[in-house]
């Protein structure tokens, strides 16, 4: 009796999940956002509404959900009693006066709901990511390395992710911190022999349903652990490049990624060190299943039937769920207005519509009905019962041979959702109507995924509702020679493009992807210098984070340089449209953990550490000027601070021979200009160069103002020695001779110099983000060269796997913070009361 009960509550518990997970989140949530429906519409219309638990029928479900909804309506304000009514009868709230507030105020609130609340919606969406994650859990156990998964639509999104960190391939957030092989508990640990590399799986995601624009998807809160989710698949496929285009906007804009054509006229995104491809394909029906199905009797028999029943007049025929996105009410207005205005057709044509009551979205499902039995009860009560066949039938699908005999006796097809993936009816419809039937016409919305697949359908706007009278009675007009043209244009897609080989077609471009990801071919990059930064991508080896430790344990006299933003401090992609941070960084100061290991490294006399920066004096002393013995370059080390326990920083300046004043006069008027016609870019002034900051600006219109301010600047500036930078988000003007190199190899110089003792750097780090640290890096390799120290260690680091003189990688700021941990000895050995006092500043 125990284990009875146990498996009953089990299966209930299992049960409610799904309920969450399917009937809440994927069709309350995901579904209509993935179809364009912003929050607006979710709060003000019932979109979003909760769905009572009636699984077994469906009608019944609506028809008590529409009731709901209706007294929803009704009684939105908070009446009182015997108050004044309104014009509708209904009791009104009288005025508030400040003894009734007072009152009020010592009330129970009443227990209200808003639509605008996504936080009411947090037990849909961790039966979501639960329902995710035991697909992750059980496909896990069944795969290896090199096999191939398809996750098929939204229901599964977050599952390409958590699939991988199942296997072990990708990095795991945990409490909001990504954790992976560089996060380490202590020195011993790094140093333990690595675990095997998990060779990955292939993944291919596709999506059946639109997707939407990036302003809709931002509305969602989830809507970057989706995206994220998606991505971490080799292949995302979609039916439309419309939907394509919206999720590499989507991409772009909320996660800053960017996107790129690739040979064979593929789209790659690159995301986690390697290139997603976004693919478009379509599939068609089954033929030789539907072909089969058409000589049976019982098809045959039911066409002909409807022949009889509709003697002597055209058929136009539609089939559709019974939800507003499929737009039958506008086609019922259309074919009202074609009955009004052309009545040679009153007695010459019929509308047959089925609508089919699926119970996912009941609260839609029931409002939809009722405004299309309205439209048909008017109709007919306008024109007569014999214009229109309506019918209603439970069910997401209406059964296979129901739709052929449905096909086989029509002569229009009319399909008008307003929102939609890949339908394939009007593909059956036309292969129903192959030779040697008479051939039919489609009439399908612009709105839908197969208007971009059938060059023979009239494609109509459904809210133009003139638009679609004109093209019905074009359909029904149209001569015999023209129907069969436009058959013709659409049958060999029709009967030739199976799921089989639509199938491999989706692995061919998945096997092109894993050929993508080895040769990183781009169009147009085959140029030396492109083959040669290539070439050197793929050299490029995950940082050893235990060699590290042993090198660094070996020495006596080492040099540490880590630049700062993007390095030491996250930095949000340049290209995400919007910013959390207005300075692109995590409150511009690095994590403690990082803050308490340079306290550590800087306090062992064997250790000369810096932090470079392209910023300001100030903002490098406000974000680590606390540490003692921590050196610091500004300005891209046009000024500089040697390293001191305690007093006074002393700041010192490299002369370039620029007359810096004289170009700021120059300069800011241009830069002033482009500032003021650029919301949210500024200029950022240091000691040696003059930066316009597009950092926080709609991330396309400030590469565009970029574009337009940097030769401007050229012409006006001609005069002088100076250089333009475009590093990410901003554009800099400094000394011509300036670069991060100098520095670098002037503290390499007077470490050996002063510490050496003779026996000079024998480990030197050097960790950077971008272009402008390419130079620290070719400094050290100049400087090892030229170093005679036997048995020394150099480690140029790149954040991030790109093309770069660095020799090894890491993946963002976290494993540079990571790194310093090991480093200082493990995260055992830090005690956080030793953090550096944000009261103690030094003063220059």
């Amino acid at each position: 009796a125990t284990s009875a009960s146990a498996s009953t509550s089990t299966s209930v518990s299992t049960e409610s999940i799904l309920d969450l997970m399917y009937l809440g989140f994927c069709k309350q949530v995901l579904w209509p956002s993935f179809h364009n429906v912003d929050l607006l519409d979710l709060a003000t219309n019932g979109w979003g509404q909760r769905q009572r638990k009636i699984r077994s029928d469906p009608v019944a479900a609506c028809a008590m959900a529409a009731a709901e909804a209706h007294e929803r309506k009704r009684s939105e304000s908070i009446g009182a009693a015997g108050g004044p009514t309104s014009p509708d009868g209904r009791t009104r709230p009288p005025p508030p006066t400040a003894s009734t507030a007072i009152h009020t105020e010592n009330k129970a609130l009443p227990n209200l709901q808003s639509d605008w609340d996504q936080s009411r919606l947090d037990s849909w969406w961790n039966a979501y990511k639960e329902v995710n994650r035991r697909f992750s859990q059980v496909v896990a156990q069944l795969v290896t390395g090199g096999d191939i998964v398809w996750v098929h639509d939204y229901h599964l999104a977050l599952l390409p992710r958590m699939l991988r960190e199942a296997r072990g391939e990708t990095e795991v957030v945990v409490g909001g911190r990504r954790t992976h092989s560089l996060s380490v508990v202590s020195v011993a640990d790094a140093k333990e022999d690595a675990a095997p590399t998990v060779r990955p799986i292939k993944m291919v995601f596709f999506i059946h349903v639109p997707f939407p624009t990036s302003q809709v998807f931002r509305e969602l809160e989830r809507g970057e652990e989706l995206l994220e989710g998606m991505l971490h698949a080799d292949v995302v496929g979609f039916h439309a490049f419309d939907h394509a285009r919206h999720f590499l906007n989507a991409a772009k804009r909320i996660l800053g990624l960017t996107y790129e054509s690739l040979v064979g006229g593929l789209i790659g995104v690159r995301h986690r060190g390697t290139k997603v491809l976004v693919t478009v394909s379509n599939v068609s029906i089954e033929t030789d299943i539907i072909e089969a199905l058409l000589a049976f009797p019982s098809v045959q028999e039911e066409a002909e039937a409807l022949r009889k029943k509709h003697e002597g007049r055209s058929i136009i025929a539609g089939i559709a769920v019974a939800q507003r996105l499929s737009g039958v009410g506008l086609k019922l207005l259309a074919f009202e207005r074609l009955l009004t205005d052309y009545p040679v057709w009153q007695s010459k044509v019929v509308m047959l519509q089925r609508c089919l009551i699926a119970g996912t979205r009941r609260v839609d499902e029931a409002e939809t009905l009722r405004e299309v039995r309205a439209l048909v009860q008017r109709i007919r009560f306008k024109f007569g019962p014999q214009v229109i066949n309506y019918e209603e039938q439970v069910g997401s699908v209406l059964p296979i041979d129901q739709r052929l005999a449905i096909w086989s006796a029509s002569h229009v097809m009319m399909h008008t959702p307003i929102r939609e993936g890949l339908n394939l009816c009007p593909l059956e419809y036309v292969f129903a109507r192959k030779e040697p039937a008479d051939p039919g016409v489609v009439i399908a919305s612009e709105f839908s995924a197969v208007s971009s697949i059938l060059n023979g359908a009239l494609r109509v706007n459904p809210f133009d509702i003139q638009m679609c009278v004109t093209s019905i009675d074009c359909a029904l007009s149209m001569s015999p020679n023209e129907r069969d043209a436009r058959r013709g244009r659409d049958i060999d897609f029709v009967s030739t493009c199976p799921s089989g080989l639509w199938t491999r077609n989706v692995l061919r471009d998945l096997s092109d992807t894993m050929l993508e990801s080895k040769k990183l071919d781009g169009v147009g990059e085959n140029s030396p210098e492109s083959i040669l930064a290539r070439e050197i991508e793929l050299g490029l080896e995950r940082l050893d984070l235990g060699a590290l430790i042993s090198a660094y344990e070996e020495s006596k006299n080492r040099v540490i340089i880590i630049d700062f933003n993007g390095t030491l401090v996250a930095k949000e992609p340049s290209g995400k449209y919007l910013k959390r941070e207005i300075l692109g960084t995590s409150g511009y100061k690095p994590p403690q953990s990082a803050m308490l290991a340079l306290c550590r490294l800087c306090a062992d006399p064997r250790n000369t550490v810096y932090v470079v920066s392209g910023d300001s004096m100030q903002n490098l002393e406000f974000a680590v000027g606390n540490i003692p013995g921590l050196g610091l370059a500004a300005s891209n080390g046009g000024c500089f601070a040697d390293p001191i326990k305690h007093g006074t920083r002393l700041w010192k300046y490299l002369d370039f021979g620029v007359d810096w004043e004289a170009v700021k006069k120059v300069a800011m008027p241009i830069i002033s200009k482009y500032t003021a016609r650029t919301n949210g870019s500024f200029v950022k002034l240091t000691h040696s160069s003059i930066g316009w900051s597009y950092y926080s600006c709609d991330p396309e219109w400030g590469s565009l103002q970029a574009s337009y301010l940097v030769p401007e600047l050229e012409a006006a500036l001609n005069a002088f020695d100076v250089r333009f930078v475009a590093l990410k988000g901003i554009v800099e003007v400094v000394p011509r001779k300036l670069h991060k190199g100098h520095i670098v190899a002037k503290i390499l110089d007077d470490t050996r110099a002063h510490k050496g003792n003779g026996n000079g750097v024998d480990f030197a780090l050097c960790m950077g983000d971008d272009i402008s640290d390419e130079k620290m890096f070719t400094s050290v390799i100049s400087f090892e060269a030229e170093s005679d120290c036997p048995n020394s260690y150099a480690f140029n680091v790149a954040v991030g796997k790109k093309p770069t003189h660095a020799s090894f990688f890491v993946d963002d700021a976290s494993d540079v913070a990571d790194v310093l941990v090991a480093l200082s000895g493990g995260a055992d050995s830090i005690d956080p009361n030793n953090a550096p006092d944000d009261s103690f500043q030094f003063f220059s």
